[in-house]
């Protein structure tokens, strides 16, 4: 398109890292592209093996039991799902230094998600625009934090 209209135009490949295979095979996907997103809707239910039009049924018992600290869709499950999250970073990273990392998904407006990916180097949050004043505040604060703690901040908007 460009060499036929004469426009040139910047423009980057990316991929959806939504399925467990995928992030722990993101190191061969990094080699071809310049971003991923985390699609982190779809990772937590192929991760924990829950559909989440099925487990509004039995979410609450699970967690009013104990089995889940909180709703995985509401929150991410940084011990399961989280893992594969930063293993993709790490992985995708060892391969492109400069690839872009973000998620997208509900989780991007939740400010103990937010903190986590800023701990595991995303560098934005997508989420719905109901959430995005939130998600500006939470990404803010957990930047501050993370600055504070002594690490460098992720640039995460």
């Amino acid at each position: 398109m460009q060499k036929e209209t004469g426009v040139k135009f910047d423009y980057l490949i990316g991929t959806m890292i939504e399925l467990p295979r995928a992030a722990l095979t993101a190191d061969e996907i990094a080699g071809s592209a310049d971003f991923f997103s985390f699609g982190t809707n779809d990772l937590t239910q192929t991760t924990l093996g829950l559909s989440r039009d099925d487990a509004g049924r039995f979410l609450a018992t699970y967690v009013n039991e104990g089995i889940f600290a909180q709703d995985p869709f509401v929150s991410i499950d940084q011990e399961g799902v989280g893992k594969l999250v930063k293993m993709g970073v790490d992985l995708g990273r060892s391969v492109k230094s400069s690839l872009k990392v973000g998620v997208c998904g509900e989780h991007g407006g939740d400010p103990d998600s937010i903190q986590f990916f800023q701990k595991v180097g995303l560098d934005y949050v997508s989420c719905s625009p109901y959430r995005v004043p939130i998600a500006r505040l939470a990404a803010a604060q957990a930047a501050i934090t993370s600055r504070a703690g002594g690490a460098a901040g992720s640039g995460m908007h």
